[in-house]
């Protein structure tokens, strides 16, 4: 089908960060090509910064006034990479009232605000893409949206945080501890002066809601993922783990569960977790990203690359901005917002999965067989049970089989106030078993 016309697709960009530099340049050194692919020329309008200077582009481009540029009529299509709530979603909502199709990186606005947005571009006809919010490079938003439109998606469990698996890899191949290889990473540049938004999982979790909602066709928010970081985690959690044939990741894990109503519910929920080294997973180290994906008639898919960084992530924009100006071209839409089966979040405590408890205690006769009762009394089945050392502070370390999160929580209670038991120094899920 030949295009209609060869009508310039004018395109504002908005920020000028890590993202949006490679973005501009791509947009300027490869347009001969990306005519050819569009079926016309793409021309960028300008470019919305916060402060003038020199920015390495045409002085006549930047503007700090990016409601004017949004509104412009040579602008149809609008690339947010500014980050952060607002401006962003004001702005992105104006370009889609307006019939203009956004593109975004921003994980942040999606994970609460993309039910808002996809409204606003099905109102007005308009393409809404954010394959870059979401692991960076690595294609996983339209493999969900599109390759599996027509499969049943049961499981997502992926590595989604660049910076706490680069300080996780660390502190498990030098042996240092959290807060010797959280500064190192600082001072590489893979974790920000303030690193609580990956540290503590914030980031994974506004991934975590995006993905389940495409998975699951649910509408997901950040507020319904349950969420632990990893600044507890020792370098005797990593040693613990070696000694399992395990390793710790940061997962994001979106599954299909049943309650004991046998309803259907889904799980979202971030946490760090003991892999075995056996599980794809277990081998992505450093800041790489990989996703993998269980559905009905596809089986097991695995997705890994560069999750972060301005040419990776630039790299998914500008994907989706190819496909946003071929609709502009020849007059189609992208696929809408799914949300039909209005499934309901499962409460953590509902949630099964296998648990890793390491206690000191007294080695005194009976203590096995009390702390076994212990886990017996709340239907918590034990797999391994692993004495280390001796005397008032020997280390006993169990492994579950499945159970839910609210029976292994009132079990590590009642262990605490056993008079033999000195302390629970950790509890770490299991996760990637097929028990």
């Amino acid at each position: 089908m030949s295009a209609p016309s060869v009508h310039p697709i004018g395109v504002a960009v908005l920020g000028l960060g890590n993202v949006g530099t490679e973005v501009v340049r791509i947009l300027q050194e490869n347009a001969g090509d990306l005519e050819a692919r569009v079926g016309a020329p793409i021309v960028l309008r300008g470019i919305a910064v916060r402060t003038l200077g020199d920015r390495g582009v045409a002085e006549e481009l930047l503007t700090t006034d990016p409601h004017s540029l949004v509104a412009r009529d040579d602008v149809d299509i609008v690339v947010e990479v500014f980050g952060g709530i607002e401006p962003a979603k004001e702005l992105m909502l104006s370009a889609l009232n307006a019939g203009k199709s956004v593109v975004t990186a921003n994980k942040a606005l999606l994970a609460d605000y993309t039910g808002e947005l996809a409204e606003a571009a099905e109102n007005h006809r308009a393409d809404l893409y954010f394959e870059a919010a979401v692991a960076g490079a690595i294609p996983v938003v339209r493999p969900l949206m599109q390759s599996l439109a027509g499969d049943r998606v049961d499981r997502v469990i992926g590595i989604v945080n660049g910076t706490t698996n680069f300080i996780l890899s660390a502190m498990d191949s030098t042996g240092a501890d959290y807060s010797e290889t959280l500064a190192e990473a600082g001072r590489l540049g893979y974790a920000e002066a303030d690193p609580t938004a990956d540290v503590e999982g914030y980031d994974a979790a506004s991934k975590a809601a995006i993905l389940a909602s495409l998975a699951f066709h649910t509408r997901v928010t950040a507020a319904d993922v349950y969420r632990e970081g990893i600044s507890s985690i020792t370098a005797d959690d990593l040693a613990t783990a070696r000694a399992l044939d395990c390793t710790v990741k940061l997962l994001a894990l979106c599954e299909r569960v049943l309650g004991e109503d046998g309803q259907e519910r889904i799980s979202v929920r971030v946490y760090p977790a003991l892999v075995p080294l056996s599980h794809p997973l277990a081998s992505v180290s450093g800041a790489f990203n990989a996703i993998v994906v269980e559905a009905k008639a596809a089986g097991r898919l695995m997705f890994y690359g560069q999750g972060a960084g301005g040419a990776p992530t630039a790299s998914a924009v500008m994907g989706d901005l190819v496909m946003a100006a071929r609709n502009k071209v020849f007059g189609g839409r992208g696929p809408a917002d799914s949300t039909y089966a209005k499934l309901p979040i499962a409460p953590m405590g509902d949630t099964p999965t296998r648990y890793h408890v390491n206690m000191q205690v007294s080695d005194r006769a009976g203590v096995l067989s009390a702390v076994a009762a212990e886990f017996a009394k709340f239907d918590v089945s034990i797999s391994t049970v692993r004495q280390e050392g001796a005397g008032e502070h020997a280390r006993l370390v169990v492994v579950t089989h499945r159970a839910t999160d609210s029976a292994l929580a009132a079990t590590v209670k009642s262990l605490s106030s056993l008079e033999f038991v000195n302390d629970v120094t950790s509890v770490l899920r299991l996760e990637g078993t097929s028990e």
